[in-house]
């Protein structure tokens, strides 16, 4: 059998291919086995020192005679004389002047998930936005496993897309979350379903414009034809941007509340979540309890799970078993501890202030308090400030210092929340004065560690704040 152009084999084999970026959190680790195994001539190259890289470099060792290492630099020869650049999604992809060049020379620039895109068989549900995007993924898989092998993947480091795309079959099923890091370089993206949750104020600091951030957004849909679907959030100020794109896949809605007639998707009514489709509508269930349970934002995500669902032929009766397969998403609105008197969440993956503001709205308690604080990412932090001075009682805000926490600091002075307030340097710090605290009070107390920005002054990146921060807990709390 000749072999096809979407063979690995044809695109890698005796290339010689440059990985910007070994990093530490476990993907540059799959997409180095990957290309290794595919017969690529790879050089590694990344700005740390052989001695931070240690982990992986030890998970590499059986590969390591075969790869070339250039570390502490980046050298503009690498980019130049290389044929296939991989950048790691931390790059910068339109600011890097290592990637200019690259592009000046005409090399194929890519990163795990173009590659992914370009030879995976299996069908793709591929999910972005802002926030819900994770929850909604990390759901969706669940609930999709009931009649399909589905494979879940994207921005996480628990799943690297290059660590499961060899075993794919054509039966399989593949969930990704992706992140506008990883859609920079997404030229080629052809998903079944793309589901844009909802686009907010957030990496400013990237990409300069709200609009700019919304058209790599967009990336997600704009190679699919009427075969594909396209999701999109109803009441989303950038819904109508996305459909000025004119994607050519089917438009589907979810909504808050009744869509009008012509228009496709599920949505909330009186409390009970309806599907419409060609002007009819079908009753789907009854939301009961589930906004006390898991938080009034989080029925959109589970209205954009069902109708991804049903869009993929799952049947109203196996959709409805979805209140009973839900399980939290580690690090978003997470109960990590819960004693007689004390309930620990951990909403590390809170990196915007929307995020916070939708944790406080869900928490909101007497006896709350809020761990917050982190790196700025040229947001707006005064309906932070507004959530926090409604929410949040005297001494019950303890801040981790940072870029972030300076400008939200400022906020609290306009809004005139006169309370006190903690400011430390640590995480730890901050967590044992919050138990001091909590354990003072002889009702039962509730600590929100929701850091409403980003975390790369002083962690690797979110999951590894969330674990720390778990880790003080676990040490902590019996």
């Amino acid at each position: 059998m000749a072999k096809k152009e979407n063979n690995p084999e044809v695109f890698i084999k005796n290339k010689k291919v440059l990985l910007m970026g070994l990093g530490i959190l476990g993907g540059g680790v799959a997409t180095s086995r990957w290309l290794v195994k595919h017969g690529a001539k790879l050089t590694i190259t990344d700005l740390k020192k052989r001695k931070d890289l240690q982990s992986s470099l030890l998970k590499l060792k059986p590969y390591l005679a075969k790869i070339k290492l250039v570390l502490g630099r980046h050298r503009e020869k690498d980019f130049k004389e290389n044929d296939i650049i991989i950048a790691n999604p931390g790059v910068i992809v339109h600011k890097n002047h290592f990637l200019k060049i690259a592009k000046k020379e005409k090399k194929l620039i890519e990163n795990d998930l173009s590659l992914f895109f370009k030879f995976a068989n299996s069908p793709i549900i591929a999910v972005t936005g802002t926030r819900g995007k994770t929850t909604v993924a990390s759901w969706l898989s669940q609930l999709l496993s009931q009649k399909y092998q589905a494979f879940l993947g994207g921005n996480t480091p628990e799943n690297p897309v290059l660590s499961f795309l060899d075993g794919l079959k054509p039966e399989n099923l593949v969930v990704l979350e992706l992140s506008s890091l990883q859609l920079e370089l997404l030229n080629n993206a052809k998903p079944k379903i793309a589901i844009i949750t909802n686009l907010y104020i957030d990496h400013l600091n990237r990409y300069g414009t709200m609009e700019k951030y919304a058209q790599i957004k967009s990336n997600i849909f704009k190679n699919q034809d009427a075969s594909d679907y396209l999701v999109l959030n109803y009441q989303n100020q950038w819904t109508k941007f996305f459909l000025s794109l004119k994607s050519k896949g089917k438009i589907y809605f979810v909504s808050s509340t009744a869509l009008p007639l012509t228009k496709n998707g599920v949505y909330l009514k009186d409390n009970k979540v309806y599907l419409q489709e060609n002007k009819k509508q079908i009753f789907l269930f009854p939301l009961g309890n589930f906004p006390e349970k898991w938080g009034r934002h989080n029925v959109e995500n589970l209205m954009f799970v069902v109708l991804a669902a049903k869009i993929f032929g799952l049947s109203l009766q196996e959709i409805r078993k979805v209140f009973n397969l839900l399980t939290p998403v580690k690090f978003r609105q997470e109960v990590v501890a819960e004693t007689k008197n004390l309930t620990i969440i951990n909403d590390s993956a809170a990196t915007s202030p929307e995020a916070t503001i939708a944790a406080l709205e869900r928490f909101k308690n007497k006896n709350l308090y809020l761990i917050s604080g982190g790196t700025d990412k040229k947001l707006s932090f005064n309906g932070l400030a507004k959530a926090i001075k409604k929410n949040i009682s005297n001494g019950h805000l303890i801040l981790l210092d940072g870029s972030a926490t300076k400008k939200l600091i400022k906020e609290l002075k306009k809004e005139k929340y006169l309370q006190e307030y903690f400011l430390y340097d640590s995480l730890e710090e901050c967590f044992n004065q919050v138990l001091f605290l909590a354990k003072e009070k002889q009702s039962k107390s509730i600590v929100l560690f929701s850091p409403a920005s980003a975390s790369f002054e002083k962690f690797k990146n979110e999951f590894d704040r969330g674990e720390k921060f778990n880790q003080l807990v676990k040490q902590s709390v019996k």
